[in-house]
C-alpha cells in the first residue's frame, strides 16, 4: 500500500469513529435529592410548615401507605422523602440530575463501561430515568422530563411565596477517593471543577463541580475513616439559595412552626464567603442555607491543600 493510500485509509477510519462515537447529552442541572425519612409527618413539617415547601404528589405501596413523598423546589427540582428503612449511606438514598435525553445518556455511558439498564423506561411520576452507581456507591439517577408526566402536570403550580428558597443551589455527598470522582463527574460526565475549600487550612474538605449545562453543582465532601451516623448527615445534605440570609432567618423564626425546631438558627460566614445558616431535619440531614454571592462580591481563593489521605 503506498503512502498516501495509507493515509486516506488512517483519515477515513478515524472519521468513522468519530461519528459512531456518541456524545454525551447535556446534563443540565441537580432534580432531586432522596432522602430516607424515619417519620413522614415530622419530615413534612419540617419541609413544608417550617420551610414553606409544598407536596404536590405521592407514590404509594399496594397497602395504600405512602412509599415516597415529593416536595417541590421548582418546577424541576425536589426533595423526594422516602419511608423505607435506610441502607448503607445513612439517610442519603440518591442524588439524581437531569438531562435532555435519557436514553442517549444511558449508551454514552455503556458505551464509556459504566453498568446500566438494558432498557430506559418511563418511572412511576412518567419521565424516563435509570439509575447507576458513582465510584463512593451513591446512586446517581438520570432523569429525563416529560410534559406529560406529574412533574409536567404541576408546572407553575405550588410554589407558594412562603418558600424559604425558590432552588437547590446544590448537593453534597461523601467522597473517599477524589481522583476516582474525578474521573467518573469530570472526564465522563462533563462537570467542571470551580472551587477547593479546606476547613482547616492543611487538609482539603471540599471540591465544588458544576454540571456541564447549568448553574447547579455537587459539592465533593472529602473524608477518611469511617463516618458516625451524625457525620454522614451533616456531608451528605442539599443546599437552598437564599438571596438575604439574616431576612429569610428572621422570616423563619416568626413562623409557628419554629416551635418545633429545637436548635439555634445562626447566620454565619462560610470558608466561600458566603452567608450560610445550617439547619438539621428530623433525621439529622443538613440542609444549609446559602447566600448566592461572597459578602463582598469577590471570588474566595480555592484552597491547594492536598486531599486527605
Amino acid at each position: 500500500m503506498n503512502t498516501f493510500r495509507l493515509v486516506f485509509v488512517l483519515v477515513l477510519t478515524t472519521s468513522l469513529l468519530a461519528q459512531t462515537e456518541a456524545p454525551r447529552p447535556h446534563v443540565l442541572g441537580v432534580a432531586h435529592i432522596a432522602l430516607f425519612t424515619s417519620d413522614l409527618e415530622k419530615t413534612r413539617h419540617f419541609y413544608e410548615d417550617f420551610l414553606g415547601f409544598q407536596e404536590p404528589f405521592t407514590l404509594k405501596r399496594d397497602d395504600g401507605s405512602v412509599r415516597i413523598a415529593f416536595v417541590k423546589i421548582n418546577d424541576k427540582q425536589y426533595v423526594e422523602l422516602f419511608t423505607d428503612p435506610p441502607q448503607q449511606d445513612g439517610q442519603l438514598n440518591h442524588v439524581a440530575v437531569y438531562t435532555d435525553n435519557a436514553r442517549k445518556m444511558r449508551d454514552y455511558l455503556a458505551a464509556h463501561g459504566i453498568k446500566v439498564p438494558a432498557v430506559v423506561a418511563k418511572g412511576k411520576t412518567g419521565n424516563y430515568n435509570f439509575t447507576i452507581a458513582d465510584p463512593d456507591g451513591h446512586g446517581l439517577e438520570i432523569v429525563e422530563y416529560q410534559p406529560d408526566s406529574l412533574t409536567g402536570r404541576n408546572q407553575g403550580k405550588l410554589i407558594p411565596s412562603s418558600r424559604v428558597s425558590q432552588r437547590i443551589m446544590h448537593v453534597g455527598f461523601l467522597v473517599r477517593d477524589l481522583d476516582a470522582a474525578m474521573k467518573f463527574y469530570r472526564d465522563l460526565l462533563g462537570f467542571q471543577e470551580f472551587w477547593r475549600g479546606s476547613s482547616n487550612g492543611t487538609e482539603l474538605s471540599w471540591v465544588n463541580m458544576r454540571v456541564p449545562d447549568g448553574d447547579d453543582y455537587v459539592e465533593f465532601m472529602l473524608y477518611k475513616g469511617s463516618p458516625s451516623a451524625q457525620e454522614r448527615g451533616v456531608k451528605n445534605h442539599l443546599a437552598l439559595e437564599v438571596p438575604q440570609l439574616e431576612k429569610a432567618a428572621a422570616e423563619l423564626e416568626s413562623r409557628p412552626a419554629r416551635k418545633s425546631y429545637s436548635r439555634e438558627i445562626k447566620v454565619q460566614i462560610g470558608k466561600n464567603r458566603k452567608r450560610q445558616a445550617n439547619l438539621f431535619d428530623p433525621d439529622g440531614t443538613r440542609v444549609e442555607l446559602m447566600e448566592p454571592n461572597t459578602i463582598d462580591g469577590r471570588p474566595a481563593p480555592s484552597s491547594n491543600a492536598p486531599p486527605p489521605k
